[in-house]
């Protein structure tokens, strides 16, 4: 099996484990958890977790250069931080299945941030079938989109009103950011920099960058310990598993290439729903799912 089917599979098994991550983080929020929170402690967790790595390539602090600074300070601060409370922080504001929908938005970012940072080639053939994988991953949301024309008609005011246009803001600043964070991790490890000091300083930055936004006092811990429990679950699975898939498979692959892998998790969002929660698949969402497969596989096996 050659590299870069490898490399794709591991970023679809990456976004397999991001869609589990959906079962306990939604819940957490809908509890009255301060989103805020809730990637903080991810943070922590995780800074831990990749601490080796990280301490390991202290001596190389000096040798970094400007550009390589900026990309992990991206990556970090604003990618994995920043984009990542704004986007759980949302679903305060937005119905779940528009901010599932507006998300769809993120392989296009990424794609054209590819073209311009690490200048890969978009061949006609590419955007073709990266077409093809997008209008799949909105046949998956079907549901959501009937959800959302359904509110359109009924109470447009509740996509129209101030807090909507916020949480249409707080979309768009995770669309921009992971899209960035795509390219600019690509970037770091053409630089030759491993997954685990990636990761590392990525979560390091990350839980730096929100210490000033948090407010310290007893209002910031959990009240049910349980929780606890279900975020280092969490977080083993999403952030720290599946990130570590996700950086391997990043460095076989173009980040065009990885931008379309991704979108192999909502498919699996669909169908973790189906499993655990018992809401059966469609059949527009399983030709979604299909046109998703399809799609990937023609551009990776034409190396487009």
């Amino acid at each position: 099996m050659g590299t870069p089917v490898i490399g794709i599979l591991l970023v679809v098994l990456a976004s397999f484990l991001w869609a589990l991550d959906t079962l306990i983080r939604y819940p957490l929020v809908e509890k009255g958890i301060n989103p805020l929170n809730i990637v903080f402690f991810e943070h922590i967790i995780l800074t831990i977790l990749f601490a080796l790595p990280l301490i390991g390539n202290i001596k190389r602090i000096g040798e970094f250069r400007l550009g390589d600074q900026f990309y992990f300070l991206f990556v970090g601060a604003i990618g994995s931080a920043f984009a990542t409370v704004c986007f759980t922080e949302s679903f305060q504001y937005l119905n779940p299945s528009l901010v599932i929908l507006l998300q769809k938005l993120q392989p296009i970012v990424a794609i054209l941030l590819a073209a311009i940072f690490l200048k890969e080639q978009i061949a006609p053939k590419f955007l073709f079938w990266a077409g093809v994988c997008l209008f799949g991953g909105y046949l998956v949301s079907a549901p959501d989109i009937a959800r959302f024309y359904d509110l359109m008609v009924t109470d447009f005011g509740k996509v129209s009103s101030d807090s909507a246009l916020y949480g249409y803001g707080l979309v768009g600043i995770s669309i921009l950011g992971w899209g960035a964070t795509t390219v600019f991790g690509k970037k770091l490890t053409m630089q030759g920099y491993s997954a685990g000091t990636i990761m590392g300083g990525r979560f390091f930055i990350g839980m730096m960058a929100m210490i000033p936004f948090i407010k310290w006092n007893t209002g910031m811990f959990f009240s049910d310990p349980t929780d606890y429990l279900k975020l280092v679950i969490m977080v083993l699975i999403s952030g720290g598993l599946a990130m570590y898939l996700y950086y391997q498979g990043l460095n076989k692959i173009s980040a065009k290439s990885c931008a379309i892998a991704e979108m192999f998790f909502p498919f699996f969002a669909v169908i973790a729903n189906w499993v655990f929660l018992g809401k059966q698949l469609s059949e527009i969402q399983l030709v979604g799912g299909g046109l998703l497969i399809l799609g990937s596989l023609v551009i990776q096996l034409k190396k487009y």
